[in-house]
């Protein structure tokens, strides 16, 4: 069997590149009889962040539609057409080349053909944003036509596809127009070797500083916590520019309690030198940080957002679920853990334990048995 996926690079340190890189590596180290194909668009000569398999083959294609990323929309609209079907060329030789039995799409530009064309392979989608968000910077207003129509089309070609991957159930609701779907949550990528003690006077949060993430309202809520725990701190830690939030944190006299951090490659460690681990999201399309902090024996608190949290904390039992934007409930929930060493211990023993679930042992047996299920001879030989 032959799988060949695509996404646009695999230079960044994204989520989405992250839990490819790894499924494909262990696809093909651990599923007998197996090749795997990571096809890239603008790659940009620079290497994978994430180590590949030597068992996995990447070839790129080199058109580069995205990049520069600063670019002015007019000159974007007006190099798309040229670069698109230099792209769709590019894609169609790399596939009769290549023959694969599966194809993976990641819902980019290539679901505007994959679909419709009869190679002989099987057409799977997989879909790591929730989907009212799935075009976050279009405005709002003068723009939802534009929007509807965008939502229209893809629905359309998600309908053709063999079969359409969610990450969870709740994702799988917002879709009741579809009939080929399927639920399979991303692996946990992290096996930490030690956990937390839970003792640390330290929570932490982990993602990008961008709006999505809610680390505004996590800065508003630790303003109360503060308020009752001084000697408690929160560090987040992300990429991107953190001025805003930093600001926001002088403002309410935090500077002492609330630490920005860079991204770092010992996330793990972090993990493991906190309490707590608190998830702000406004949404998600799952929130794979939570399933590690859980791995690393934290309890965690977060706001009930579509979609993901709701299927990966257990409320009360290895951590809190928070009415999606309530402020006070959050600084209440975090208190709760601070004054309560017990309960915060427990919990985060239960999380460590409930976390399994979502080991890539099982994740790929169900990946398996959805490649199993479109039967062996995919090519129609």
């Amino acid at each position: 069997m032959k799988i060949l996926y695509y996404l646009p690079s695999l230079y960044t340190s994204g989520g989405l590149e992250r839990i490819i890189v790894f499924k494909a590596n262990y696809f093909a180290n651990h599923l007998p009889d197996t090749q795997v194909v990571l096809v890239t668009s603008e790659q940009l000569n620079k290497p994978s962040f994430f180590p590949l398999s030597e068992n996995v083959k990447h070839i790129d294609l080199n058109v580069c539609m995205d990049y520069p990323f600063d670019q002015s929309s007019v000159l974007k609209l007006f190099r798309f057409p040229f670069l698109y079907r230099k792209f769709k060329n590019r894609f169609l030789k790399i596939l009769k080349q290549e023959m694969p039995d599966i194809v993976i799409s990641t819902i980019r530009r290539e679901i505007n053909f994959l679909p419709l064309l009869k190679d002989g392979s099987i057409k799977v989608a997989e879909l790591h944003v929730t989907k009212d968000f799935y075009h976050p910077n279009f405005p709002k207003g003068m723009n939802r036509f534009l929007r509807a129509r965008k939502d229209h089309v893809r629905l359309k070609k998600l309908k053709l596809m063999d079969a359409v991957v969610f990450l969870t159930v709740q994702e799988k609701s917002f879709w009741p127009e579809l009939s080929n779907v399927h639920v399979i949550p991303n692996p946990l990528v992290l096996r930490p070797k030690d956990v937390s003690t839970c003792q640390a006077k330290q929570v932490i949060a982990v993602g990008r500083y961008v709006p999505q993430k809610g680390f505004d309202l996590l800065i508003e809520a630790w303003s109360i916590v503060n308020a009752c725990y001084p000697d408690w701190v929160l560090k987040i830690y992300g990429d991107g520019n953190p001025v805003e939030l930093q600001d926001q944190i002088d403002r309410l006299n935090l500077t002492e309690s609330c630490k920005l951090k860079p991204s770092t490659t010992v996330i793990e460690e972090k993990y493991c030198d906190s309490s707590i681990f608190v998830l702000s999201s406004r949404y998600e399309g799952f929130g794979m940080v939570l399933v590690e902090a859980m791995a690393c024996g934290l309890p965690s608190i977060a706001f009930d957002c579509p979609s993901g949290p709701s299927e990966i904390i257990r409320d009360g039992i290895d951590g809190f679920l928070v009415e999606n934007g309530n402020v006070e409930e959050m600084a209440k929930r975090i208190c709760s853990l601070i004054k309560d060493d017990l309960l915060r211990k427990e919990m985060g023993e239960r999380a460590q334990l409930n976390s399994a679930r979502f080991h890539i042992e099982n994740i790929a047996a169900q990946w398996k048995d959805l490649f199993e299920s479109f039967g062996k001879n995919t090519k129609g030989d």
